[in-house]
């Protein structure tokens, strides 16, 4: 759950835990599939080198500016790594699909019906000023995350009622309805702040005064807008605990502020930071051809993981009156020549995206079978006939930039949606307006992308713009909607969950800074959404998961783009990681060194 990712699956604890009651179980740890990987003795995870050395600096690029060092609200640009201070109750494996093992949690009791979860912390647990992290510092987080956070923060825990200290050292978590097998794994996920340091202080106010964490990493240097330094704690509490053996190597890890990604890889390329996870096709296939490379001082390494791939495209505002009709959305999709893009543009590198679940057992690839029927027949009426009959595809050309047929049926699509072209215009017949839309970017390297596909749209009468803004002005235009068409990006688990709620609710549609950037209202989805949070197993999950991937698809809110199966990483030989790399994670950079220093 990156960044707010979701699990779901069957929830169990391992065959190992301990029962604490008839109604409960107790163990080291959560598993979203069956049984934990590891036992409650384990010494390490597998995947990690444990005579990684520690020291040295890792050097980092981060975009734009911050003016804050407080995460969890929804004001202000924070810096990168802000977050890395904090431990959770849990921490994640990197070889399991949805397991999390204790972290500042020594246990976990959950209900047998999922209405309930209760953490035990380590005694030894301590914030930086050396105070204990307390049952009290755990309430204090998830309420003052739920009531002054970032609105995210109140739609994830909306299903926890309560949460308040339990005997001596645990904290117990209630939640409003059984049966939700996510929540006891997202409650271990919550962010741990110390309760004695905000007293006193405006949690909803930006700072640049570094607050107070447990981690294993302390805020050092800030320069606003230019850089920050994260310091590795040397008596850091929890150092020695099985899931952080071989982690948090490097002494310092900072991060350098650049105008874009342009001048980001000529920074790179100059030897001013140490890795580079390359997003763009062309600079993967041209860019990497200076010197440092051929002598080896560089590596390229295109790292592979299990996970499903994200799904990218062009993302339509339907709050607008011009997107409200799928068959204009449709129509757009119709006038983007991938083909022509990744032969041109991106040197044959990505395959199209067909699914919000790409390349997993998720993604609706088939037609539906009786398990997907059986939640998509009571909403026939209110759905696409195509959900029922036809797998979704994104339409295809042969590649040689003049997409005619699809351009004849994207002005199909727009007829019957009552556009029509007048004096050259695109323009809806009733109520007069033009169709003029602007393409908001944040980043220079995807206006060669937007540009053929804006030439296309002008064939059929559309008045396109591009409009390239700072990455502050980007979040706020965003964070209020005002947009017409972004480059999007939805990433999803192998175990997705309540985040879909934040995705694609319509509780989330006019929720200032959620994620549901679509505007997506539906009935039908957010009646999937629960199939998927309420899942009783692991069947149940992947047939709601599929209904709901066809859904959105035949929705047509974007105009799907493309995936590569892999990390396409430059970073220069002074750090190294783990091989072979985890399934689930490459664990940058948990996991990743700096050569030649001594281990202490």
């Amino acid at each position: 759950m990156r960044k707010i990712t979701g699990c779901l699956i069957a929830l169990l604890l391992i065959a190992s835990g301990v029962a604490h009651a008839a109604d409960s179980r107790t163990a080291h740890g959560l598993s979203l599939f069956g049984e934990l990987k590891y036992p409650p003795d384990f010494k390490r995870f597998d995947y990690v080198n444990p005579d990684a050395p520690k020291g040295g600096v890792l050097r980092m690029a981060a975009i734009g500016g911050f003016d804050s060092l407080n995460p969890f609200i929804l004001k202000g640009e924070a810096a990168a790594g802000a977050s890395q201070i904090y431990d959770r109750l849990l921490s994640a494996s990197y070889d399991e699909a949805g397991a999390e093992y204790g972290l500042l949690a020594s246990s976990i009791e959950v209900a047998a019906d999922f209405s309930w979860v209760v953490f035990t912390l380590r005694p030894e647990a301590r914030w930086h000023d050396g105070k204990p992290v307390t049952p009290e510092d755990v309430v204090f987080s998830f309420n003052i995350l739920r009531d002054k956070g970032a609105p995210v923060y109140r739609f994830y825990y909306a299903n926890v009622k309560s949460a308040a200290k339990a005997g001596a050292n645990g904290v117990r978590f209630e939640f409003d309805a059984a049966g939700n097998r996510e929540l006891p794994l997202i409650m271990g996920q919550l962010p741990i702040l110390p309760a004695h340091y905000w007293k006193g202080r405006d949690f909803e106010a930006t700072t640049l005064d570094p607050p107070l964490g447990s981690g294993p990493y302390r805020i050092g240097k800030v320069e606003t807008n230019r850089n920050i330094t994260l310091e590795r704690v040397k008596d850091y509490w929890g150092k020695n605990l099985p899931v952080n053996v071989g982690a948090h190597n490097f002494d310092q890890i900072v991060f350098e502020y650049y105008r874009d990604d342009t001048v980001a890889l000529e920074a790179f390329k100059a030897n001013n930071f140490d890795v580079r996870f390359e997003t763009s096709a062309k600079n993967w296939a041209i860019g990497y051809d200076f010197p440092a490379v051929k002598q080896g001082k560089v590596v390229r390494a295109g790292l592979e993981t299990r996970n499903a791939e994200p799904m990218q495209g062009f993302l339509f505002n339907t709050r607008r009156g011009k997107f409200s009709d799928p068959r204009v959305r449709q129509a757009f999709n119709y006038a983007f020549d991938f083909e022509w893009a990744n032969k041109n543009l991106f040197y044959g590198q990505y395959a199209r995206s067909s699914s919000y679940f790409q390349n997993s057992e998720l993604a609706a690839s088939t037609l539906p079978n009786a398990a997907e029927l059986a939640l998509l027949e009571p909403y026939r009426a209110q759905l696409p006939p195509e959900v029922f009959t036809t797998v979704y595809k994104p339409p295809v050309t042969d590649g040689s930039g003049e997409n005619r047929k699809n351009l004849r049926e994207a002005q199909r699509l727009f007829a019957e949606a009552g556009w029509q072209v007048k004096n050259g215009v695109l323009t809806h017949a009733a109520s007069g307006e033009k169709m003029q839309v602007e393409f908001l970017l944040d980043q220079p390297n995807f206006e060669r992308i937007v540009s053929p596909y804006a030439r296309s749209l002008e064939r059929l009468g559309i008045k396109p713009s591009i409009r390239m803004i700072d990455t502050a002005q980007y979040k706020n235009r965003t964070d209020a909607y005002d947009f017409d068409i972004i480059i999007g990006s939805v990433a999803n688990s192998l175990s997705p969950g309540n985040e879909q709620r934040e995705y694609w609710s319509a509780a989330a549609a006019d929720r200032p800074g959620s994620r549901n950037l679509a505007g997506v209202k539906s009935p039908v989805v957010d009646a999937l959404i629960d199939r998927i949070i309420f899942a009783e197993n692991r069947a149940a999950l992947v047939a709601a998961s599929r209904a709901l991937d066809r859904v959105l698809l035949w929705g047509h809110y974007l105009v799907p783009q493309w995936h590569t199966p892999v990390t396409r990483t430059a970073y220069w030989d002074v750090i190294d990681y783990p091989r072979p790399v985890p399934d689930y994670n490459i664990g940058f950079p948990d996991l990743w060194w700096y050569k030649g220093v001594k281990t202490n």
